[in-house]
Parts: structure tokens; C-alpha cells; sequence
């Protein structure tokens, strides 16, 4: 297994400047909203990127932001372009790491344990990295390769990142001007070898693989019901739309098995309803014949469920 998912509820606080302007109506009293942080890693040709971006990317994210606070007049720029350059910072900054171009902590997450110049793996191996930032208000999510995150909102499915596919027309030609080639072998690939267009790793197809994520910041709405952040074995075979469905679907049916947790319970622990949706969909996918691996995370954005209580409650807002 070359994938890894991570899942951190109560991640980090964000300053509530990062988020909203001057021009939207902010309590005066609220001045922080609290993230929970999503990610998924599809590795190819070895698990050893995968693993380090499990372990990093989001100790590198909290990094970056503390770096991003110390600035004055972050306003500046528009929150898309600020949240663009927090996670472009942070995914070049692991992309580094891994290929030894700069010291990383022995640990993967903790420096005070020592710094090591040295590359994470053979230039053969990389990963994808896709990552949702959730809080209250937004959503903010970094995607690099071809995994996905898709939030459904009533009853519409809505894609919050684009696949980095090389026949991608954008991709095509950025990687043409580069001087590589787009070839068929089993659908597109670069150099006729790997079959995204964007991971962290694959150094020996640099410059044409690169490690720049694309950011999506999307305002929450009420309609909101539930995010997924999958690797392309899902995609491969199921749509978005057919995706969420299932997800919520499956969601509710474990709420009206299973009784409401207590009040003092919630938003502690695992997320079974989500965890459950999640496995249905991993079994419907390789029931569908994908051939890739599958790994998902299914995260509920309703605060309840009627009486129930509501899914990744781990992620309940305050």
C-alpha cells in the first residue's frame, strides 16, 4: 500500500483576518475560527513520499502560516492569493526535502530532534498531495496530482480541485514549453511514464512534473453536506456526483441505526458514520473494477443530523 491519509480534528486556530475582509459582518468578539486539517497521499513506485508527506506537510503548513502572521499588512492581497502563497511555500518546502536539497527534521515533524541533509527516497518515487483546510466559514483546499476533493453542496456535487492530468490542456502545454512530451501509453504520461502531471518527488521528470499545488478558498454554505477527498481509485470508476450521493446517503442510514452520542462525547474520537461511508465507497469502487488503490476521507459538514448527532464532529465548529 503506497497511500496515506491523514485526518486531524481541532488542527489549528486561524486568525479570522486570513478569512474574511474588512467588508463582511465579523462579531467583534471573534477573532480566531478553528480548522481541521484533511489530507490525502497517493504514492507511486514506493510508499516513502507518501509517508513524508503523512508525517509533514501539515507540520510545514503550521510553519508557513506562523511565518505568514509575523508580516504586517497582510491585506494586501486578496485572501485567495494569500491562502495560494501559504500553500505553495509550504508544498515546495516538503518537495525539497524529500529530493535533499535542503535539511529536514529526522522526525519528518519535529526539528528539535536534529536536521538531516538527505533525500527521502530513490528520484523515481513521488506522491500526490491533496489537502482540505475546514473551518466554519471557508473551505481551503491544495491540491498537487491527480487525487481529488469534492464537496456537496444540497444537492449538487461541486469539484474544489482540478485533476493534474499531462493531457490537461494547460498542463500539455506548460510541460511542451518545458521541453518534455506528453506520450500514450495507458492513457497520457509524461515522458510516456508517469500519468499525472504535478506530484511532490519525481525528480528525474523535472522540470515537467512539478510540485505546485493549485488553492481553491470557497466560502461554507448552509447547503453544505459532506467533503470527500479520495485518491484516483475512486475517481476512475465513480463520478462525483454518484460519490457524494453515496457518502450521504450512507451517512444518514448510520445515524438512524445507531443512537445520538452524548453531548459531552461529541467531536472526541473517530467519526464512525463518516468512517462507514467512507469503506462503502472503497468497496463500491473496487466492486466497479478499479485497479488503483483507494483511499478516502469522508468529512460531514452538517453541525446535526435531525436528532442525531452529525459526522466528523470531530470537526464540530465552535
Amino acid at each position: 500500500m503506497e497511500d496515506a491519509v491523514r485526518a486531524l480534528p481541532h488542527f489549528l486556530k486561524i486568525p479570522i483576518r486570513m478569512l474574511m475582509g474588512d467588508h463582511e459582518r465579523i462579531s467583534p468578539t471573534l477573532t480566531w475560527l478553528t480548522s481541521h486539517f484533511f489530507g490525502v497521499y497517493d504514492g507511486h513506485k514506493g510508499a516513502q513520499v507518501a509517508d513524508y508527506c503523512h508525517a509533514r506537510i501539515h507540520c510545514a503548513l503550521v510553519e508557513r502560516l506562523k511565518e505568514e502572521l509575523c508580516k504586517r499588512n497582510t491585506g494586501e492581497c486578496s485572501r485567495q492569493v494569500q491562502w495560494e502563497k501559504v500553500f505553495v511555500d509550504c508544498y515546495l518546502k516538503v518537495d525539497d526535502e524529500v529530493k535533499g536539497r535542503i535539511s529536514r527534521p529526522v522526525s519528518s515533524s519535529c526539528p528539535s530532534d536534529g536536521m538531516v541533509l538527505e533525500a527521502v527516497s530513490p528520484e523515481t518515487v513521488g506522491s500526490t498531495a491533496v489537502v482540505a483546510l475546514v473551518c466554519s466559514s471557508h473551505i481551503i483546499v491544495s491540491n498537487c496530482g491527480d487525487s481529488r476533493v469534492v464537496l456537496l453542496r444540497g444537492k449538487e456535487s461541486m469539484p474544489l480541485s482540478v485533476d493534474h492530468k499531462p493531457d490537461r490542456e494547460d498542463e500539455y502545454a506548460r510541460i511542451e514549453k518545458a521541453g518534455g512530451k506528453v506520450m500514450q501509453w495507458q492513457g497520457a504520461r509524461v515522458s510516456g511514464i508517469l500519468a499525472m502531471s504535478r506530484s511532490i518527488g519525481d525528480e528525474y521528470l523535472e522540470p515537467f512534473v512539478i510540485p505546485d499545488p493549485e488553492v481553491t478558498f470557497i466560502p461554507r454554505a448552509r447547503e453544505d453536506e459532506c467533503l470527500i477527498l479520495a485518491s484516483d481509485g475512486l475517481w476512475d470508476v465513480m463520478s462525483n456526483q454518484e460519490a457524494c450521493e453515496l457518502a450521504r446517503k450512507r451517512i444518514l442510514m448510520w445515524h438512524k441505526k445507531n443512537e445520538a452520542l452524548p453531548l459531552a462525547e461529541r467531536g472526541v474520537g473517530e467519526d464512525h458514520a463518516c468512517q462507514a461511508a467512507a469503506a462503502y465507497l472503497s468497496k463500491q469502487a473496487l466492486r466497479k473494477g478499479s485497479k488503483d488503490n483507494v483511499s478516502i476521507i469522508v468529512v460531514d459538514l452538517k453541525a446535526q443530523r435531525n436528532f442525531k448527532s452529525s459526522g466528523l464532529v470531530l470537526c464540530r465548529e465552535n
